[in-house]
């Protein structure tokens, strides 16, 4: 089965992690324009599926199935209550790529009765209602694979002499107006900004905000010791925030003011700032705590702004609507993917050649993250996290998991 995007997504926001899902290891490196790794001629994106059997995936007996249970079951738990009508995934020639409801109720159903650490049960009853298919991109079968963390920061809920950099909650005025409402063509295609005088305008930019532009509207809601941290929060979109006596608020996206987004770390490389040995997450930092003043000169290059929103209970939150699992959630292009779906992953491990291959869930989406052979790898919180995730720019290639009854049309239209 193959179709081809529609329109281009250069324009959507950067996606939900609850969270923004990008690739850290060159998201300050202008990562949408590296991602894809395919040439000015390439032709358009076009989603190839084709079935397989289960013993075509790399290292499939050898994971450990059973950790990537409970994001199955929160996506699945994303269907109760829900219209067996209901079409779930982008569409193609014949449908949605992946069925309806009703097609994914029996294997969720046996997915229910499994517990959390038989590997074996849960390998059975997906080899049993599901059937894999090989992603390919036109007749390319690898893409690339990045990382992406939840931040931790230090902050307090007032300002003082050590936290000076505050979050802001989405304003009232900001506006988004979904452009596939009013023409089909348009579909996916979103924009951002205030009503002025009866018109829709762009949106303030970071340096308006930060010099005062929504001082008196009390959106202020937590403030952070270091705007480095700050920034990057910015780009990933979701953190935890520490405070200072031990509590831990998790903070996530709202909204942003719809601008374009400027990867400063391509700013240093082309200005000779940094290394490119040295445009890592960590490297990018240390400079930005070295050179304080021209760092705020560089973060304002980025005029886009990121809004938060406290969340409560499990988090991060992912574009698909559910927590989002270390280790086992995929951030995915929903162009092309859909979210909730189960896929293999065979890739290596960050900045290594040893095999990493395991089940993951698409559960997450990212403004970077476009293409049908692309992927962004959610490794959780924590420096571990950080370490994993900013070395990460792999190729690989995945193969996506459908209940038999769908996977069945591929093998009869391919």
């Amino acid at each position: 089965m193959i179709w081809s995007r529609r329109i281009s997504l250069r324009g959507r926001g950067f996606g939900v992690l609850g969270l923004v899902a990008v690739c850290t290891a060159f998201w300050l490196v202008s990562c949408e324009r590296r991602a894809s790794e395919a040439p000015p001629e390439a032709l358009p994106d076009r989603l190839t599926l084709t079935p397989v059997a289960f013993a075509a995936l790399p290292g499939w007996s050898e994971d450990s199935h059973a950790d990537a249970l409970p994001a199955l079951l929160r996506s699945c738990g994303r269907l109760s209550g829900v219209s067996n009508a209901r079409e779930l995934g982008p569409q193609g020639p014949s449908g949605p790529v992946a069925g309806t409801v009703a097609d994914w109720r029996e294997a969720c159903a046996a997915l229910q009765t499994l517990s959390e650490h038989d590997d074996a049960a849960l390998r059975s009853s997906l080899e049993r209602n599901f059937t894999p298919l090989a992603v390919g991109n036109n007749e390319r079968m690898t893409g690339v694979f990045t990382g992406y963390y939840e931040a931790e920061l230090r902050g307090a809920l007032e300002p003082d002499e050590r936290h000076g950099w505050p979050l802001y909650a989405k304003p009232p005025d900001l506006v988004t107006a979904d452009l596939g409402t009013f023409r089909a063509d348009l579909e996916g295609v979103r924009l951002s900004g205030r009503v002025e005088n009866g018109r829709l305008v762009p949106y303030r930019d970071r340096a308006e905000i930060e010099d005062g532009a929504l001082a008196d509207e009390g959106l202020e809601f937590i403030w952070i010791d270091d705007p480095a941290d700050a920034f990057f929060l910015h780009v990933q979109g979701s953190g935890r925030v520490i405070l200072s006596d031990g509590r831990v608020v998790r903070v996530g996206f709202a909204a942003t003011n719809g601008l374009p987004f400027t990867a400063i770390g391509q700013v240093l490389l082309d200005e000779g700032k940094v290394a490119p040995g040295q445009a890592s997450v960590q490297g990018i930092r240390d400079w930005m705590r070295a050179n304080p003043e021209e760092a705020r000169e560089v973060m304002r290059r980025n005029r886009r702004f990121t809004f938060f929103r406290i969340i409560e209970g499990e988090g991060p939150i992912g574009g698909h609507g559910v927590p989002l699992t270390p280790g086992r959630s995929l951030a995915v292009d929903p162009a092309f993917m859909p979210l909730g779906a189960p896929v293999w992953l065979d890739t290596t491990w960050p900045g290594e050649d040893a095999p990493l291959r395991r089940l993951m869930v698409a559960q997450d989406i990212g403004g970077a993250i476009t293409g049908p052979v692309r992927g962004d790898f959610f490794w959780g919180y924590g420096e571990e996290a950080l370490y994993y995730a900013g070395r990460m720019k792999q190729t690989g290639r995945y193969f996506l998991l459908l209940p038999n009854a769908v996977a069945q049309r591929y093998a009869t239209t391919s």
